[in-house]
């Protein structure tokens, strides 16, 4: 059977695999030059552009490369009707978004042709991907308002926020031990912190208001003479709620300072430390205006590829951290190992569309994520809440639209998700979503286990259609409707029996 199998493949696969080598030949023919000079026709719009000659050539003769925009026109336009039928609704854009076809038309080049070493000084092939590499960490900085060599390379915003904590608390252990952070922030940031913990250092973990957001008061009455670095979230990943930056990036400028001048002169301010994975590209971002001196970064949120975030580290005044990876000493140091290009490519081609679209906002009809983003957000919200009674909106109404909380009140969280298996949705962030646990982010809101259990998020993201939109509230309505038809606890509310007053046995 083994036997079998395996010659029937090579059989099977051989015209294939003949066209393949062909087609490598053909392409290594048409597009391999010297170098020390690009080769567009490696690029998905080239290549399109080449097939289109071919089928047209006898039609017409002035065919024009497909431009990105083009591209992105065509994936917007095809979203709906091209969909393969057992292909799920996808409403999970906290978890990652899809890469955004400009972003691989962008990265294809340095797969096929332009495949050296960023780091290789002595010759062409490391010259041309350093200075790819270097334009893609430009455009990131763009984005945020900072200086290139502030942004440093990683694997991803998890690998930022372990190095931005553990290497500022580390460094300064000295002199200052204690951290701040809240409850609600990712969990490799919580678990950063708890590390540090079992190292001798004091956290503390501030709690949230009933919409999300800290108490500015709070945080001032945690802040010590001793605190290091305050960690807090810009944006959270599973309630959409925008924390007060620039309020707390100036409460450590001035009182902050202040307090640190008690440990001697020339001791730093707390630094602040901020998580902008689901912000990056989807609100303004200023480094220097909200006093950020560190900020976790990473691509996939942002439609660019995976395996690749950054790190905001200022310069200015010095932010000084112990870095977690040593090495060759790349990235100023702080994190050794070779850029992958095209991925620092894809990252910078995806912060450069996230700005252009930002600075175009004064015209709704060019600002494509934002105006689009938030009117599927009310046509979704609006739809199921004049549908469906007892429906509970997580967090602060003014957050980030694409992010919506929503808890179905007397059903089963993992009932609902089951019967829901045609759209990919999530009740809390990816990196948690094996626990059987409610979410402690809505458990620090105030919510209580059944309560907490009953939500799902709602991400919506730039290639999310109206039709698709109106699908998942059809079957939310549907599917909500008929568990509650079945549950008891839904029949005595209905009945005007307060659950709170009935004493449960066992």
């Amino acid at each position: 059977m083994i036997t079998t199998s395996l010659r029937w493949g090579i059989s099977g696969t051989r015209p294939l695999y003949r066209k393949a080598i062909q087609g490598r030949t053909s392409l290594l023919q048409r597009a391999y030059v010297s170098p020390t000079s690009r080769s567009p026709l490696a690029t998905v719009a080239h290549e399109a552009n080449q097939s289109s000659r071919v089928a047209n050539d006898d039609q017409d003769h002035d065919a024009h490369p497909v431009s990105r925009e083009e591209i992105f026109s065509r994936a917007i336009e095809g979203n709906w009707s091209e969909r393969p039928a057992n292909r799920p609704i996808y409403l999970d854009a906290q978890s990652t978004t899809p890469t955004d076809p400009r972003v691989l038309d962008a990265m294809l080049p340095f797969y096929i042709n332009q495949y050296g070493n960023p780091h290789s000084r002595t010759h062409a092939y490391g010259w041309e991907t350093e200075t790819a590499a270097e334009q893609g960490r430009q455009h990131i900085a763009e984005l945020i308002h900072a200086d290139p060599k502030e942004v440093i390379f990683t694997s991803g915003a998890t690998e930022s926020n372990n190095m931005a904590i553990k290497g500022v608390a580390r460094f300064y252990k000295a002199k200052k031990n204690h951290i701040i952070t809240t409850q609600t922030e990712h969990k490799c940031v919580l678990d950063s912190c708890r590390a540090l913990q079992e190292e001798g250092f004091e956290v503390t973990y501030l709690p949230v208001q009933s919409n999300g957001q800290i108490n500015l008061d709070e945080l001032k009455a945690a802040l010590r003479p001793t605190t290091s670095i305050v960690s807090v979230m810009t944006v959270n990943n599973e309630i959409g709620v925008i924390q007060p930056i620039r309020e707390i990036g100036h409460m450590l400028k001035t009182y902050g300072a202040e307090l640190a001048k008690e440990l001697g002169r020339g001791t730093p301010k707390p630094f602040f430390h901020t998580d902008g994975a689901q912000a990056l590209g989807k609100i303004p971002i200023d480094v220097n205006d909200a006093g950020i001196d560190l900020m976790s970064m990473s691509s996939h949120k942002l439609y660019g590829p995976k395996g690749i975030g950054a790190c905001y580290v200022r310069r200015r005044p010095r932010v000084r951290l112990e870095p977690i990876i040593s090495g060759g000493g790349q990235e100023r140091g702080l994190r050794s190992g070779t850029i992958a290009t095209a991925l620092a490519v894809g990252f910078g081609e995806a912060a450069r569309l996230a700005k252009e679209n930002m600075a175009r906002i004064s015209d709704t009809n060019l600002q494509y994520d934002h105006a689009h983003i938030s009117a599927l957000a009310k046509r979704l919200q609006d739809n199921i809440t004049s549908r469906v009674e007892m429906v509970l909106l997580n967090g602060d109404p003014k957050g980030y639209p694409g992010c919506i909380n929503l808890t179905f009140q007397y059903i089963e969280g993992e009932s609902l998700l089951m019967a829901l298996k045609d759209i990919c949705l999530s009740s809390g962030s990816a990196c948690t979503s094996a626990s059987l646990e409610p979410s402690y982010v809505l458990r620090a809101l105030g919510l209580d286990d059944a309560n907490a259990h009953s939500s799902l998020r709602f991400g919506i993201g730039r290639f999310t259609t109206e039709q698709e939109i109106d699908f998942v509230c059809d079957k939310i309505v549907a599917v909500v409707n008929r568990l509650r038809e079945l549950s008891p606890l839904w029949e005595m509310v209905q009945d005007g029996i307060d659950l709170k007053s009935i004493e449960w046995s066992g």
